[in-house]
């Protein structure tokens, strides 16, 4: 090995990573032959089945008064850190 030159070594190595990435590529298609469910369709088919049906998830609605603590919270928050931060 010590008598290759860059250029060789690196045209080996590249060699090499194609052969490695075409392994990968078969060994992809057979896991998803092997497990279908787990790669496009099949995914959302187990998933909509594990969900209960007719129930969205949704974000609560928060009230102006709620609004209005928050905001007041941060205030202070973001207050304190600037005074901790000048000093």
């Amino acid at each position: 090995m010590a008598n290759l030159s860059t250029e060789q070594l690196r045209r080996l190595a590249r060699l090499g990573a194609i052969a490695r990435l075409e392994q990968l590529k078969q060994e992809e298609a057979d896991i998803r032959a092997e497990f279908p469910e787990l790669f496009g369709r099949g995914r959302r088919a187990v998933v909509a089945a594990v969900a209960k049906p007719g129930r969205r998830r949704g974000r609560r609605k928060m009230s102006s008064a709620a609004r209005k603590a928050v905001s007041e919270r941060m205030r202070k928050n973001w207050a304190e850190r600037r005074k901790t931060k000048g000093k």
